[in-house]
């Protein structure tokens, strides 16, 4: 292998320069690797390897796939995990481009993603308990509901929050025609667990 790689290369094979510091991060600490590690595996320099994760450095693909392999990972996931993280999207009433409604119930968020929101609209009967892994937390805007969660039963009218933690047992149902509900979770694709401390930290 050559000496250690200071990224010159980073912008020779990229026209467009590659924003995947959150990626490269919280891939790196989940594996609880140090930049040391993770530059051994791939010839990088600690240096530029930590200037790819603060976005103070930008890698070309080859770098990335390097990167990548050190990870025990793709290029491809690393830059699909760095969009999740990058993304802003606004939803304005009535735009149901690349959403996929159904009658009363409107996604707040495009894509796939660690958040999920929907709007449910009108006198809604969800019909059967959920539980959910991760956290959840369900607003009424307008009108009321009746929510059954861990064998109590809690009523909501406007302006009221309430928090679920993942694993609760619930179900739920709008009370009124005007009832507008907003229910806001943490996606089950997601472990929502701490993060290791960073070693370098």
């Amino acid at each position: 292998m050559n000496d250690k790689d200071d990224g010159n290369d980073k912008e020779k094979d990229s026209k467009e320069p590659l924003r995947v510091g959150v990626a490269v991060r919280k891939r790196r600490r989940a594996l609880h690797l140090t930049l040391a590690a993770v530059s051994a595996r791939s010839g990088l320099s600690v240096p530029f390897l930590s200037q790819i994760e603060n976005e103070r450095a930008r890698p070309s693909m080859r770098s990335l796939e390097r990167v990548a392999d050190a990870l025990e990972t793709t290029a491809v996931e690393l830059l699909a995990a760095s969009d999740t993280a990058r993304t802003v999207d606004l939803v304005r009433s009535g735009d149901e481009t690349g959403l996929s409604p159904v009658v009363g119930v409107r996604p707040l968020v495009r894509g796939h993603h660690q958040l999920h929101a929907l709007e449910f609209t009108g006198d809604q009967d969800a019909g059967r308990e959920y539980q959910h892994r991760n956290d959840e937390l369900m607003y009424v805007v307008s009108g009321a509901c009746q929510v059954e969660a861990e064998g109590r039963a809690y009523r909501l009218e406007s302006g009221d929050a309430l928090f679920l933690s993942g694993g609760v047992r619930h179900r739920w149902r709008a009370t009124s025609e005007d009832t507008k509900l907003l229910v806001v979770a943490v996606g089950d694709h997601i472990h929502a667990t701490s993060e290791p401390p960073s070693p370098e930290h």
